[in-house]
């Protein structure tokens, strides 16, 4: 199974590209630039031009691979979530017991994020800020409904469910265990902005992660005592 999980590739709804990026040097160049540049400025003042002059081609080649930079943010946004997904599934798949396995998920899902040398051109670490500051932006759209239908947020909502199973595995008559999946995951990116940008009304900072207080959080609602 280890051997296996090594081998997966992380893929991402086809309907936000329309050339797979990770089949070419291009198509790599430009995920792996987008991510620096909407890092640097923002998704507002984001745009293909910019990017092209970053990367050295034409605009155009760049809408060969995405429609629009909507799409792009959807790309990105989704190989992101199957990203903490894959970590769910490499690094709980041998834990048994249930309180440690949900354990882990916590950790894996609100830990600070470092970089993976098994995707090279991609900088999980700013990806992680992008998912932070604009996460929402690919969602808070006049489309949502419409592009819910159509799957552009299955992998967001995959990892939801695979959350809330872990949470029924600990305890299977919690009557929340949806919102509680979903709260460990948005809380967590809001926790990390607030330290960055409001920090009098956290309690997250250097000294105390996130992970502390999800961790607090979501076994005092389960009622476990993780020192017994």
């Amino acid at each position: 199974m280890k051997e296996l999980l090594k081998t997966l590739q992380i893929k991402v709804n086809d309907k936000t590209y329309l050339k797979d990026p990770e089949t070419s040097d291009l198509g790599k160049r430009i995920v792996e630039h987008s991510i620096i540049l909407i890092n640097e400025i923002g998704f507002e003042a984001f745009t293909f031009r910019k990017l092209g002059l970053k990367i050295n081609s034409n605009e155009s080649s760049i809408y060969r691979y995405f429609e629009n930079k909507h799409k792009l943010l959807l790309y990105l946004t989704s190989w992101y979530w199957a990203w903490i997904e894959y970590q769910i599934v490499f690094e709980t798949y041998s834990i048994e017991n249930n309180v440690k396995k949900l354990e882990k998920v916590i950790e894996i899902v609100s830990k600070k994020t470092e970089n993976d040398s098994k995707f090279s051109h991609i900088n999980e670490m700013l990806l992680n800020k992008i998912v932070i500051s604009e996460y929402s932006k690919s969602f808070l759209t006049k489309e949502v409904d419409i592009e819910n239908k159509e799957g552009y947020f299955s992998i967001y909502k995959r990892l939801i469910s695979r959350i809330k199973d872990c949470i029924v595995e600990v305890d299977k008559n919690y009557p929340y265990p949806a919102s509680l999946a979903s709260t460990l995951v948005e809380g967590s990116l809001h926790q990390y902005f607030l330290a960055d940008h409001f920090p009098t009304i956290t309690d997250c900072n250097d000294a105390t992660k996130p992970t502390a207080y999800f961790s607090h959080l979501i076994f005092k609602t389960l009622n476990i005592n993780l020192d017994e």
